[in-house]
């Protein structure tokens, strides 16, 4: 019998509490838009709900596409009965201002915040290691270099920005390293596993300690750009930054600044702004940093997460548990 590929495990702890009973969405069929995948269709089947076209019947919504948030609106104006949504990635940014809109009718959004941590966090420490081998030059090379470089990452300083899965899963990965992990949150609570945890308006206070700073925070009004010439600066010249995030979190000309006068020793970026990075973009001409097109968890990957959050967000929709991955619509994810 052939070997099978082991599996990513999605996050599917909940994350609050069940709704009380007034505030539950009414149960009901569920369309899946804007087309009826039949992966995602046997998910919600499985978990019991059962799947239509849209029509007034409809009381859910597992919404497929990240690129079509302009078709919702007309959706849900012209479906008042529909009471919960399912949208298909951690960051939720692109409908943000239609969940926002929505809030006074009390639907329940959900995402997949936490399902996709793993494939995630493993190409976060990818790039980590990448970075500091010196791999973005040595691909570049066409001549034996004979100067050494590369430093190990055993025993470093990791700050990683964000407390959601993606962080909680590059701490386990992370782990046999023997790193010091300092994570920024909006929250003071500490964060198992992590050295210390701060709070958001103490970043600066920590970057000058970093060997390596990982973003995989939420894309927000409050947290765009939240890396520019200032967190540049106080990191150190031999520190790297990763970001798995979204790319609005860092200023992508600050960025190309730090590279270029060395204030930084490189980046490693799944994401950017703008997205797509354009041909011809200076970021490319940068020997310190390592770009790769938002492809951290590809679909292959994803799709069977998806489907077991997808199942388990039908199923609390159709009984009385707790929703999954639940937007809370003030904070924006």
């Amino acid at each position: 019998m052939a070997d099978r590929p082991p599996q990513h495990r999605a996050v599917l702890a909940p994350d609050s509490a069940p709704l009380a009973p007034q505030d539950r969405p009414e149960p009901g069929p569920i369309a899946v838009l804007p087309t009826a995948e039949p992966s995602f269709v046997e998910a919600v089947e499985a978990a019991g709900g059962t799947v239509e076209p849209l029509s007034d019947r409809t009381r859910g919504v597992v919404w497929l596409s990240n690129k079509d948030a302009a078709a919702f609106p007309p959706i849900l104006a012209a479906h008042p009965g529909i009471g919960w949504v399912q949208l298909p990635f951690a960051g939720v940014d692109a409908f943000s201002r239609i969940i926002a809109s929505e809030d006074r009718r009390g639907l329940v959004w959900t995402s997949a915040k936490g399902a996709y941590a793993q494939p995630v966090a493993e190409h976060a420490l990818v790039l980590a290691l990448a970075l500091m081998r010196v791999i973005p030059k040595r691909v570049r090379a066409r001549s034996w270099a004979t100067v050494e470089e590369g430093r190990s990452l055993y025993g470093r300083d990791v700050v990683i920005v964000g407390a959601g899965g993606i962080a909680l899963e590059l701490m386990v990965l992370l782990a046999p390293f023997g790193v010091r992990v300092t994570i920024v949150r909006r929250s003071p609570d500490p964060v198992e596993g992590a050295e210390r945890t701060v709070t958001t308006d103490r970043l600066l206070d920590v970057l000058p300690d970093a060997d390596v700073v990982v973003v995989a925070a939420a894309l927000t009004g409050g947290t765009r750009h939240l890396f520019s010439d200032a967190e540049f600066a106080a990191m150190k010249s031999t520190a790297y930054l990763v970001n798995v995030a979204r790319g609005g979190l860092v200023d992508t000309d600050a960025l190309l600044r730090a590279l270029r006068t060395g204030a930084i020793a490189g980046a490693g970026i799944d994401v950017t702004d703008p997205e797509p990075l354009p041909d011809g973009h200076p970021l490319w001409d940068e020997e310190a940093c390592l770009i790769t097109p938002h492809q951290a968890d590809t679909s292959e990957m994803i799709a069977p997460l998806l489907a077991e959050r997808i199942g388990a967000n039908v199923r609390a929709f159709l009984d009385t548990g707790a929703f999954v991955g639940r937007v809370d619509p003030a904070a924006g994810y």
